[in-house]
């Protein structure tokens, strides 16, 4: 009887152990740099067609409300590594550096049994840690025959980096996880950031169409403050015209571009067919002699139809990870999240690039699909930053929050099993003067308003009603009828700023890094 016991008790611990481990998800936590949600078609803009990232929203949910909490690239890696503020986690922008030593989620799943993997981009200097397996691009990295750090050696892989990635990312669910454990994915593709080198197949996509420019995309910014006025994003204006519109030659001066170089590291067949495809489109352009508004088109048009190309291979990419998943009986128990680590300019206000507050670099695409607890086609209008990745994840895993996590999980607000939620966010930007020159600013959004604080330089406050002024066109701070939305607006900036932990102090401390810094 005794050793019968003992059998039944050991049974069913083993019986609890197993259950547990199948319960516990696999997470595909898919991420490309730049990628506008104006450029993911199924948030309704027209602009391209994404049909296989739209198939997670589809079968899953679509975040209306998707932010970032500081618009550029590694800072909001950081964020969504630790989830904590730039400000907190140390990592305020791409000069100053990141402490792989302090937590994240991934090295949280990884000692409670999960299998863990970082392919692609990461752009935070230094080892990964927190994974059983890494490659990753060095830095920005390269899209044509890039290296790759893998598990600390260097690699160099002939082919374009978008593709490369998914091969890799196949290799790594196909041949080299173990297949009893729970996995981590981070899947995390370099495009479609600048300067937009597509994959051969997709060279001349759209040459056939003429894109329509954004309805303020010869934005005067005579509604809007310094900041707006100082910059340097416009793509007529500030884009280059080797490294950005792929002309071999200046027109203005007839000197050869940057673009020369860049095509240096190409094979010599990734070369031709390049040439092949953008010497007619180039002539074509000098014989037209375009100037003025027209030729502010003609570079809207090099640019969007460049940076779309570079997203039609991503949305491949993404179509081949479902589709190994659906092969092996994957799909059922496996979230998988489709984001961007920030938005994106496609020539509102003028503009290419992120960092500004602005609708179009703060918002970023939210698509996620968990088919054991997410229902097909819904639809999350709360207000949901890259901050909440971590707790989200560790949520679902049933693994512990830790409570300086400065995130919340939004899994009770995509099951709809809670109304609870924020009812604003709060976001920073620290590099400047930088490239672009975009100055440091900190501000508060709720569902209708957003204040901004431009400071260092200049001192200037913003305030918009994105209700009646949703392209953010007229600063109504000094208008006498937004006086009491003024003032509960820099009330609520101030709970911000303490219930985060951000001051003036930090904002002065991280100011004197970054200009010793860059004296180095």
């Amino acid at each position: 009887m005794i050793k019968k016991s003992i059998f039944k008790i050991f049974f069913l611990v083993v019986l609890f152990s197993c259950n547990k481990k199948h319960s516990q998800p696999n997470i595909v936590f898919i991420m490309s740099d730049d990628h506008a949600f104006q450029a993911v078609s199924a948030y309704g803009h027209n602009l391209n067609n994404t049909p296989n990232i739209d198939r997670i929203a589809k079968e899953g949910a679509i975040f209306n409300k998707g932010f970032v909490t500081n618009s550029i690239c590694a800072p909001s890696r950081a964020v969504m590594l630790t989830g904590k503020h730039s400000f907190i986690n140390g990592k305020v922008d791409n000069v100053q550096p990141f402490n792989w030593d302090q937590p994240n989620f991934a090295k949280l799943l990884q000692s409670s049994g999960y299998q863990t993997a970082l392919i692609g981009k990461i752009h935070l200097h230094g080892a990964p840690q927190g994974f059983d397996y890494s490659a990753v691009l060095p830095g920005q990295g390269h899209y044509y025959n890039p290296d790759f750090i893998e598990n600390g050696d260097t690699i160099r892989i002939e082919g374009h980096v978008t593709p490369i990635t998914t091969k890799l990312t196949l290799d790594w669910l196909k041949n080299q996880r173990n297949k009893d454990k729970p996995f981590l994915l981070l899947y995390h593709q370099k495009a479609p950031h600048r300067n937009w080198m597509t994959e051969e197949k997709y060279l001349t996509l759209f040459d056939d169409k003429t894109f329509n420019t954004p309805t303020n995309y010869f934005d005067n910014y005579e509604g809007m403050g310094t900041a707006a006025k100082e910059q340097e994003m416009q793509v007529d204006g500030h884009a280059m015209w080797g490294h950005d519109f792929k002309l071999l030659f200046d027109p203005e001066t007839g000197e050869k571009t940057n673009f020369n170089k860049q095509l240096e590291r190409l094979t010599n067949e990734q070369r031709e067919k390049w040439l092949a495809a953008y010497t007619p489109k180039n002539d074509a352009f000098r014989k037209a002699n375009l100037s003025g508004k027209e030729l502010g088109v003609w570079k809207f048009n090099r640019y969007i139809k460049d940076y779309l190309r570079t997203i039609q291979s991503v949305d491949d990419g993404v179509g081949e990870v479902l589709k190994y998943l659906d092969e092996n009986n994957l799909t059922e128990n496996t979230i998988v999240v489709y984001t961007s680590d920030q938005g994106f300019y496609l020539g509102e206000h003028g503009w290419f690039d992120k960092r500004f507050m602005y609708e179009e670099s703060l918002r970023t695409p939210i698509l996620m699909r968990y088919p054991k607890e997410i229902k097909p086609g819904i639809k999350i209008n709360n207000l949901i930053q890259n901050l909440d990745f971590a707790p989200t994840f560790l949520d679902y895993a049933g693994i512990d929050i830790p409570d300086d996590l400065q995130g919340d999980s939004f899994r009770k607000i995509v099951n709809n099993t809670s109304a609870k939620w924020r009812d604003a966010i709060y976001y920073t930007y620290y590099e400047y003067p930088s490239v672009h020159m975009v100055k440091r600013h900190y501000g508060v959004r709720t569902d209708r308003y957003k204040l901004m604080h431009f400071y260092y330089d200049i001192d200037e406050w913003e305030l918009y009603d994105l209700q009646k002024d949703p392209s953010e066109m007229k600063n109504v701070y000094d208008d006498p009828k937004y006086l009491e939305i003024r003032e509960n607006m820099h009330k609520r900036l101030i709970e911000m700023r303490n219930k985060y932990g951000d001051s003036d102090q930090l904002n002065q401390m991280y100011l004197e890094r970054y200009l010793t810094a860059r004296k180095r």
